[in-house]
């Protein structure tokens, strides 16, 4: 972990499709100081306008026109073309594509430090093509990159969310900032089996299962509405063993303060809030990545391999104009202390899961070919049962 002491001037931060600030949040928790913020959304607009009150909010990157003299540029664009939860037209799609203007923006400008922050899937979509994109251009304009995919639950956080953090300089080595730290995984044996988390609008090809933890908080759904996932309560009793945490929670897990996105309801409707928590970035990764800019690391160039152009992209990479390589670190740069999942939300102020979406959810799971454990499907059923008020409360 980075001596912060060391630090002689704070690093300065323009962030663009900032959301509700989850990467902001996390580099001044580092110790950095945001200049800009940019982002086209309302409700997000109402989030950062009472969270930073003093900080140029801009509208529109599209008419953003120059960038100002920062040190780091920060992106976390949208994900929505390019998440299994979007539309999956790729990186040219209407809102993914947006990331053009980053690139257009750095043509002027010269930051010390470019961040991107994007969906696992990117890596994979049509044969990686988002990614592609993103290392070609900032191999135009003579950037060495650098990419490591990571999981928030290495933040303390009991979600899996698997995110790929991308790092850019012209005069810096992006390694020393994402490859200096690497701690493992944290052993499945330190998950407690009393809760599981899973999404009831899947059921036919996935789960997005989890133990002790909830799966990826997402702003779409496989039924294509922003919706919060559902957790299975071991041996609790029927009408508190299939619940959905509270916005709250969800904002806890990622990080921000319980009623970080109150603010919102000024402009939007309640479910608002779910997407906006979904499409933000864990504060701890931007807290962790913000440390690292601040004090670069040393890295470890053991276990280095060869990418050729036109191969899978691995989990962590990094590449300028002349060579690409692939490393061998894992997903969990850091171990915090871990919140296990019914130590941040509380079963018995969770709202009980509705009959239509059990129903629907063990449908669909009962006709699929997904393996799952027998106790989860009678707990499903015992709940419905309840709900229907076949079952009374003991």
């Amino acid at each position: 972990m980075p001596n912060l002491d060391a630090i002689t001037r704070p690093l300065t931060v323009a962030g663009l499709f900032a959301g509700i600030g989850g990467v902001e949040l996390g580099l001044q928790a580092a110790g950095m100081q945001t200049k800009l913020l940019c982002e086209w959304w309302e409700p997000a607009q109402a989030v950062l306008n009472h969270h930073f009150p003093d900080i140029p909010l801009h509208d529109d990157i599209q008419t953003l026109k120059t960038l100002p003299d920062v040190d780091v540029v920060t992106a976390g664009f949208p994900c929505t073309d390019l998440s299994q939860a979007g539309r999956t037209e790729g990186i040219h799609g209407k809102a993914s594509g947006m990331i053009k203007h980053l690139f257009e923006l750095l043509e002027d400008a010269s930051p010390r430090w470019v961040v991107i922050e994007n969906v696992r899937n990117m890596l994979a979509l049509d044969r990686g093509t988002a990614m592609e994109y993103l290392v070609s251009q900032f191999e135009r304009l003579g950037y060495t990159w650098a990419y490591r995919l990571v999981d928030s639950r290495f933040t303390g956080v009991p979600q899996r969310r698997q995110r790929v953090i991308l790092v850019a300089s012209r005069t810096d080595d992006p390694r020393a900032v994402l490859f200096a730290d690497d701690a493992g995984e944290r052993p499945d044996s330190e998950y407690k089996e009393d809760a599981y988390g899973f999404y009831w609008t899947e059921g036919n090809t996935g789960l997005g299962w989890a133990q002790d933890a909830l799966p990826t908080l997402k702003g779409g759904s496989g039924l294509g509405i922003p919706s919060s996932p559902a957790v299975w309560v071991r041996n609790a009793p029927p009408g508190r063993s299939i619940v959905t945490p509270r916005i709250e929670d969800a904002e806890e897990m990622q990080g921000f303060s319980r009623g970080w996105t109150e603010a919102a309801l000024e402009v939007a409707r309640p479910g608002v809030r779910w997407k906006l928590i979904g499409n933000a970035v864990t504060v701890g990764v931007s807290n962790w990545v913000g440390r690292r800019l601040q004090l670069p690391g040393r890295f470890d160039e053991t276990g280095q391999l060869i990418l050729p152009r036109g191969s899978k992209w691995p989990t962590a990479a990094w590449g300028s104009t002349s060579e690409r390589w692939s490393v061998p670190v894992g997903l969990w740069p850091e171990e915090h202390d871990y919140q296990h999942l019914l130590e941040v939300m509380n079963p018995e102020e969770a709202t009980p899961l509705s009959l239509r979406a059990t129903m629907g959810f063990h449908t669909r799971l009962l006709k699929s070919r997904l393996r799952y454990p027998a106790e989860f499907s009678i707990a499903l059923k015992e709940h419905s049962e309840f709900m229907q008020g076949l079952v009374p409360l003991g």
